[in-house]
């Protein structure tokens, strides 16, 4: 086993934890919950297994299913991110990413926030969709959506460069 697998168990592990114990606790003004852990998926290796990221996802999601008492919501929303992500990647890098030449944990450009931007957003919108389920609740799920993908992306810029390794 290689060093990519245990730094993702590890991610996976540590966000996981992290959501549950701390931002799961968390709301703001009602319209405000933080969700950095879908920065594994997020962050998951662009050349690594598709079905184990998949696998992953709907995993992470399940566990936070199974600690929030939400009923699928986060699985679904993370598998259908995960699944998303390719496109994701190829919108926000174009060429960059039919190279396999991507580095999200460097120097924030562009493209990298476009892509951070267009998973949060995705997955906030299903998230609050699926917990809401409901055409009348139109406005309350666009601005829970709207600041919590904008608290989330803020907190997930945060933890990158906190963790990133330093080049010498």
């Amino acid at each position: 086993m290689n060093s990519t697998l245990f730094v993702n168990i590890f991610r996976f592990i540590l966000l996981l934890t992290a959501q549950i114990i701390i931002f799961n606790n968390m709301n703001f003004l009602g319209y405000i919950s933080p969700f950095p852990y879908i920065l594994f998926i997020i962050l998951y290796p662009v050349n690594g297994n598709k079905f184990g990221l998949l696998f992953a996802s709907f995993l992470l999601g399940l566990i936070l299913d199974m600690f929030s008492n939400s009923g699928g919501i986060h699985a679904a929303a993370c598998v259908i991110l995960a699944y998303y992500r390719p496109y994701l990647f190829r919108f926000a890098f174009g060429l960059s990413y039919e190279y396999q030449t991507i580095k999200l944990n460097d120097v924030l450009t562009p493209e990298r926030f476009s892509f951070i931007l267009l998973s949060v957003v995705i997955h906030h919108s299903i998230l609050f969709i699926l917990e809401t389920f409901r055409i009348s609740f139109f406005w309350d799920i666009l601005l829970r959506t709207l600041l919590s993908s904008i608290f989330t992306i803020l907190l997930c810029l945060i933890i990158i460069y906190l963790t990133k390794p330093n080049r010498r």
